[in-house]
């Protein structure tokens, strides 16, 4: 871009059809700009959500640091002596580090583990840029002397494209282009304005531009072409396995890994489970509250799409129905129609007594008028508001209501040794959730834990409205026979916790404190940052 000096204030002036195409090729390309500076936002927003964690934190950074960017970009375009010059300037810039975004990102944090310089800033490039778009393509409608030049037309136009990227990113960038490609795709989409408006506005702008514009283009395209490629190369850097399945959903990213019969399920980067020893998580899920229920007719699993919880409790004879409840269907078909994830999982998803809901779980349980035996709770941990809503004091007194008098429910809760103050945070709240049956109490809990080589110690809470039994596990001698790692002296040893993950004073969670959030990050961040 260059400065007030350094060239013609104004373009050459232009009248009729010439200036009419000039008109509607920068409304035009006010939405254009507009879907991608939104979508470069939204892909930073779920690459630090995917690489740092904590959705909710890094969202709101990244709105935040974009929107002051593209606020300071503004400012600064009033420097840009030439405004339709450096319109073209800001669109190759545009699509250099907007579409190089993703790939830059993921090359750095699986080369050199670091995501937040070039992420933000990327972030902080991408929002100077798009903040000098609108008052650009302002000063050139002026300039051609465009009839009845109003600017809150301009601002129309960028709203609806904001409108239109927001609902494509969720139903089409991410399911159908992936971060990758859907970073380069609109890299490109910001090069051919720039290359449109290059050949509309020749006389105003200059060969070099057209040159750099060339080059960028290029590069843009092989980038395309071979971005399969990038995420072969990113992803065998990111996982220490052979990558059988890599895909995007609009829910989540799932990877599945495989060296030699062991394979690992990852959703957004961080491990689910691990066919080595997830047969000690899900048994010990499982069968603790499948022994303590009176009956187990009714079974209703809450997240555990990956079918390994409905798999154990399918191994209960008495087993009428189990509902299972999980967000994504892309999680729930390949667990259930792979044919070597299936096999992990027995076959479950496809037998009879089980059937699927692809819901949110609180949305499922405000709609359900059934009443269960057992209540399995499998879903992820707590790292965000999102989650944190579904281990709080509200949810569970909305899922007592769905169990029946003498049932038991069972949540995984995380490390009580990772993040000792978040596990008994999920205790303490069970325990002060109400009990329908004995007004004004809470509930009862048996909080546990056990060993996963993959996870480390592991742990679990029990709950119900009526006593637990204090007695040694009662399982079907056939079903204690098959168990591989679950057994009454193991029951008994994982109801012991040592001096560093025994209870401690915590703040129950709840929809008004989300107290867990901050347990569960601190206690990560405190080992593993």
């Amino acid at each position: 871009m260059t400065s007030k000096g350094a060239g013609a204030p104004t373009a050459a002036p232009v009248t009729g059809s010439e200036l009419r195409l000039r008109e509607t090729w920068l409304l035009a390309a006010t939405f254009l700009v507009a879907v991608a500076g939104l979508i470069y936002e939204l892909i930073a927003a779920t690459l630090s959500s995917y690489l740092l964690g904590d959705s909710i934190r890094q969202f709101s950074y990244v709105i935040g640091i974009f929107l002051s960017s593209m606020g300071l970009g503004a400012w600064l375009s009033r420097f840009v002596g030439r405004a339709m010059s450096g319109f073209v300037w800001a669109q190759i810039l545009l699509g250099i580090a907007g579409g190089f975004m993703a790939p830059a990102v993921f090359l750095s944090f699986a080369w050199m583990e670091s995501v937040t310089l070039p992420l933000y800033g990327l972030l902080i490039t991408v929002g100077l840029l798009s903040g000098m778009e609108i008052p650009l393509i302002a000063r050139v409608l002026k300039e051609i002397g465009a009839p009845e030049f109003r600017f809150e037309n301009v601002l129309s136009v960028d709203y609806i494209g904001a409108l239109v990227a927001s609902l494509a990113f969720p139903l089409l960038i991410i399911p159908h282009l992936g971060l990758m490609s859907g970073s380069l795709a609109f890299g490109a989409l910001n090069l051919v304005v720039a290359g449109l408006s290059l050949w509309i506005f020749r006389r105003e702008t200059s060969r070099q531009q057209v040159a750099v514009w060339a080059i960028a283009f290029g590069l843009t395209l092989v980038g395309l072409v071979q971005s399969e490629r990038l995420v072969s190369v990113t992803e065998a850097n990111l996982f220490e396995d052979d990558i059988i399945l890599s895909e995007a959903t609009p829910y989540q990213q799932i990877t599945v890994t495989r060296y030699r019969d062991r394979i690992r399920l990852f959703l957004d980067y961080s491990i689910q489970f691990d066919s080595l020893d997830e047969y000690r998580y899900h048994e010990s899920l499982v069968h603790p509250a499948m022994a303590h229920a009176a009956r187990r007719k009714s079974v209703l699993i809450l997240g555990g799409g990956d079918g390994m919880a409905v798999r154990e409790v399918l191994r209960w004879g008495e087993v009428e129905q189990v509902t299972l409840v999980d967000l994504d269907p892309r999680v729930t078909a390949l667990f259930r129609d792979h044919k070597e994830l299936a096999q992990l999982n027995g076959g479950s998803l496809s037998d009879p007594h089980v059937e699927i809901h692809n819901a949110d779980a609180w949305r499922f349980i405000e709609g359900s008028s059934g009443v269960f035996d057992v209540i399995i709770i499998d879903l992820p941990d707590p790292k965000n508001l999102a989650l944190s809503k579904l281990y709080s004091r509200q949810f569970y007194g909305a899922l007592v209501e769905r169990l029946s008098a003498h049932g038991v429910m069972v949540t995984q809760a995380g490390s009580p040794l990772f993040a000792r103050e978040a596990f008994w945070s999920i205790s303490a709240t069970l325990e002060a959730s109400r009990n329908p049956q004995s007004p004004g109490e809470g509930l009862i809990t048996r909080p546990y834990h056990a060993y996963l080589p993959s996870f480390g110690d592991w742990g679990f809470v029990l709950a119900s409205p009526r006593k637990l039994s204090s007695g040694p596990l009662i399982l079907p001698e056939a079903l204690a026979a098959e168990l591989r790692y679950l057994s009454p002296d193991v029951w008994q040893a994982a109801q012991v916790f040592d001096r560093q993950s025994g209870p401690i004073p915590v703040e129950v969670n709840s929809l008004q404190s989300h107290a867990l959030v901050g347990y569960y990050l601190d206690g990560w961040a405190q080992w593993f940052e």
